[in-house]
């Protein structure tokens, strides 16, 4: 067996993974062609990973000019404990403020810990005009753990 595939997550390990970790690194095509790196919060939908950010930040002009991204997951302070997941995608803008306010919320539950009191639900949607949720749709993964190794490099 490779290394690499010893290492490699099952779909409930990563599934798991990305449960308890709370920021990805979205990178995007900048338009001089460098890359444009940012973190964002993000929820698990089925097969996608989502997002909201500001409708007019650069990474959403960078995503209407070349839909694909690259986002990671990682964590781990030493070599043994390294941990991540790197994902390929191509990404879909939605600007229906509805669908964006109830992402919104979705991401406010994750990271507040429970569900939305209705009177945030006023506040959620007057972001929700401004911003756009990001489906990331994607299209390879590679994925590492190096606690699998037992301390052997």
């Amino acid at each position: 067996m490779s290394r690499r595939d010893q290492i490699r997550m099952t779909e409930a390990e990563l599934s798991s993974f990305l449960a308890e970790q709370r920021t990805l690194i979205c990178a995007t095509n900048g338009v001089a062609g460098w890359p444009h790196l940012m973190p964002l919060w993000f929820v698990v939908r089925g097969e996608d990973i989502w997002a909201w950010t500001y409708a007019k930040s650069q990474k959403v002009r960078n995503l209407e000019r070349d839909p694909r991204a690259t986002l990671q997951v990682e964590t781990g302070d030493e070599y043994g404990q390294l941990r991540g997941a790197m994902f390929e995608a191509t990404t879909e803008l939605h600007r229906d403020t509805e669908a964006v306010a109830a992402l919104g919320a979705e991401l406010l539950g994750r990271y507040g810990g429970g569900d939305v009191p209705l009177e945030v639900n006023d506040v959620i949607r007057a972001q929700a005009s401004k911003r756009v949720g990001l489906r990331f749709i994607l299209t390879r993964t590679a994925t590492w753990d190096h606690r699998k190794l037992g301390g052997t490099y």
